[in-house]
Order: structure tokens, then sequence, then C-alpha cells
């Protein structure tokens, strides 16, 4: 819910900040479109009163070459009469192009061009009456007030054309000012908006880490909680299953006592009972025959007993050491497997589990090698340290990938709990076609014990 609410918040303030940026296009686009335009009327406003001025220049010019051919009667003088005479039309016409639309500059420019039409007809008739040798007669043209009337007539509406432009121009440069203004304002808002957006961005962002920072943190006691009750299960399974274990040596012994004892008695006195009998029936043959039968099948009896308690308890151990009973164990299995076995064995200080743990994996590693290796070899290696012991039984059989132990493989699982609950470490290394090497390393029961020589 909370996660909710901080994306809600934080895609309001992307909205705020994608409108504020929508709001500075806007503004800008408007004071572009508006400064073009003021500068379009700047731009007509001031060619308009260029050629107002140019025209009254004109007006003038086109006075003088007038009076200069009334006063000389040469045709030079009258050259800049014809000039200006052709200016005042292009600037009548430019005049008219850039007033389209403007009523009062065209009915300024409309009464100008009336004043302009009677002072050219006034300068006309004198310089045709000059021409025409009636000099008298252009004096007198002169001597009127139209041309003068004309003439002050020309400057005031020239005057009105060019206040018109002046007007027009300040307007446009207002017009400028207002957009820069508004340009100015509205960026300065957008900017504010801007960095309002930004600082709830940057708010709602540190209060949606903050989230996950404590829902991580809660995820992590979680996490911490299920690890330690992992552990203690764990812990608990290992107890028991080393519990059960040590159970199941303690019923191995039991039971390799009572086969001893009981059963190891039973067949002792069978066969002592068949002993006896054989020698009363002598003169039977047939009798002695089943009797020496029956004694064979009481020896293979003991020693079926013989085998059955050295694989629940090899007796060996306990009378002979590890170290002999690595050795029957390793002749034991080279004789029924026909895998040469090859031991470098040295004698040990280990208290009696540790050294059922080695012999356990031992012998475990050699049964896997038999049911599943197709080794033509093996080799038992037991080596002595000053603080710990290390076991390793290896072969050249077809060896498997570490990475796919299938599940019911349970005699590694069931060495490696061995070998760990003894305080040690299982080393498994093998792959396809190149054999198998297991090692084992156990701290020693009594650390600084010196190394005694091994037998092989």
């Amino acid at each position: 819910m909370l996660r909710r609410w901080l994306a809600s918040k934080l895609a309001w303030s992307l909205v705020l900040g994608l409108l504020a940026a929508g709001t500075l296009l806007t503004i800008n686009e408007t004071g572009y479109r508006q400064s073009s335009r003021a500068l379009a009327e700047i731009s007509r406003a001031q060619q308009a009163r260029f050629a107002v001025t140019m025209l009254q220049q004109n007006v003038l010019d086109a006075e003088t070459g007038q009076r200069g051919y009334m006063l000389t009667s040469e045709a030079i003088y009258r050259e800049p009469y014809d000039n200006a005479i052709k200016q005042i039309d292009l600037h009548l016409a430019r005049l008219r192009e850039l007033s389209a639309g403007r009523p009062l500059e065209q009915q300024g420019l409309a009464n100008l061009s009336n004043h302009l039409s009677r002072k050219l007809a006034e300068m006309d008739m004198s310089l045709r009456l000059v021409s025409s040798g009636n000099e008298d007669a252009s004096r007198f043209v002169l001597t009127t007030d139209v041309g003068r009337e004309e003439m002050v007539r020309i400057r005031e509406e020239s005057a009105k054309l060019v206040k018109l432009s002046n007007d027009s121009l300040s307007q446009a440069q207002q017009q400028i000012a207002r957009s820069m203004l508004l340009s100015r304002v509205g960026i300065a808002l957008v900017v504010a908006a801007g960095l309002l957006a930004f600082f709830l961005y940057l708010r709602q962002g540190e209060a949606l880490r903050s989230a996950n920072e404590r829902q991580q943190q809660a995820l992590q006691r979680e996490r911490n909680l299920l690890e330690q009750e992992v552990r203690e299960r764990t812990a608990s399974l290992a107890e028991l299953a080393t519990h059960l274990q040590d159970v199941r040596e303690t019923e191995r012994g039991f039971l390799a006592r009572e086969l001893h004892d009981e059963l190891g008695a039973l067949l002792t006195a069978a066969k002592l009972d068949v002993a006896r009998l054989k020698s009363r029936l002598a003169d039977a043959p047939d009798a002695v025959q089943r009797l020496q039968h029956l004694t064979e099948l009481l020896n293979s009896g003991i020693a079926l007993k013989r085998r059955i308690i050295e694989d629940l308890r090899p007796s060996s151990l306990s009378n002979l050491g590890l170290v002999a009973s690595l050795e029957i164990l390793g002749r034991e299995f080279s004789d029924r497997s026909g895998v040469r076995v090859d031991m470098v064995l040295e004698n040990v200080n280990l208290d009696e589990s540790r050294q059922l743990s080695i012999y356990r994996m031992v012998q475990e590693s050699l049964t896997n090698i038999g049911k599943y290796a197709q080794a033509s070899e093996a080799a038992v290696v037991l080596k002595n340290y000053d603080n710990h012991v290390t076991v390793e039984v290896s072969d050249n059989g077809k060896g498997f990938d570490t990475q796919f132990v299938r599940p019911s493989t349970h005699g590694l699982a069931g060495m490696r709990h061995r070998v760990e609950a003894a305080g040690g470490k299982l080393l498994i290394q093998s792959s396809e076609g190149t054999g198998t090497r297991l090692q084992a390393m156990l701290p020693a029961h009594a650390p600084g014990s010196a190394r005694a020589p091994g037998a092989s």
C-alpha cells in the first residue's frame, strides 16, 4: 500500500514536471511568434519611414532641377528633375505596398499623392513653358503660392506618415518588450515549477528508497530467521543422524557379540558332536559320508558367521588396530572382486570413534568401487600429520560427473555425514573416464603426536 502511494506521488511529480516543460515550450513559442511579428512590423515601419524621407528628398531634388533649368535653359540642369520624377513613382509604389491593410496610412498616402500630383503638375507646367520659350509665363507660375503651398502640404502629409510609422515602430518595440517580459516571467515560473517537481521527485524517491530499505530490512530479518531455523533444523537432523549412526554401530556391535557368543558356541558344539558321531560310526560308510558333508556345512556356517561379524563390527579394529584392519579389508576386497588394491598406511593415534569412521569410509568406498567403478586398480592411503589425519581412496574406473549425482546415492551422503560428524571434511573428485578420488581429513585426537612409520 505504501509503495503504491509513493508510486502515485512520484507519478504526479513527473506529470507536474511534464506540464512545466510543456508550459515552457508554449511560452517560448508564443513569445517567438509575437517577437517575429513585432520585428516584421519594425522592419516595415522603418522601410515606410525611409520611403517617405526619400520621397521628400526626391521632391526637393525635382524642385532644384526645375529651378536650375528655368534659370539656365540648359538640359543638364533638368536631369535631377527627371531622375527625381522616376524615383517618386517608385517610392509611391513602395509606400502603397507597405501600407496595404492599414486604413490610416492609406488615407495619408492618398493625401500625399494628391499634393505630389499638384506639385509635380505645377513644376511640369513651368518646365514646358520654359521649353516653349515663354519664360515670362514660367516665372509668373513660380511667383504664385501654388507650389509653395503644395510643398507645405507635402511636408505635413509626409510628417503624418512618418509619425504613423514611428507609432507602429514604437508599438512593435513595446510588443517585443512585453514578449520578453512574458518570457522572463514564464520561464521563471516554469523553472520554479520544475524545481518544485524535481524537489517532489527527489523527496518521493527518497521516501521510496526508505520504504525499500525498510522492506529489505524486514526481508533480511525474515531471511535471517529462516536461516537460523534451517541451521537449527540442520543441526538437529545432523545430531539425530549421528545418534542413529551411533545406535546403529552399537546395535551392530551387540549383534556381532551375540552371533559370536551364542551362534558361535552352537555351531562349535554341533561340530564337536558331529566329530564324535563320525568316530563312532566309522564302520558305516554312508553315515560317515553324510557326517562329512554335515561337517563341511558347519564349517561354511562358521565362516559365514565370521564374515557377518566382521561386517557388523570388525574385531580386528579392536584387537589389531586401524592399519591392520584396513590391510585385511583391502586384501579381502581384492580377493573377492579381482581389483588390485595398493595400500600406503601410516600408524595413527586416534580414538575408537574416529578409527571406526575411517574404516567405514574405506569399506563403503571399496564397496562402491566393486559395484560401479569397473576399475582394475584401487589405492588406499592413510597419512598421519601433527594435528590431523588424511585418508584417501582412489580408483582408475569410469568415474562420474559430481554435478549430477543421483539422489539415490546415499553412500556418498552417508560417508560425508560420518566424516563431518567426526569433525572432518570429505572431498570428492571425479569425472567421466578419469576415475574417482575420495579424500577425508579428520582432526587428530591427540595433537602433536609423533608420526609413526606405517606398514603397507
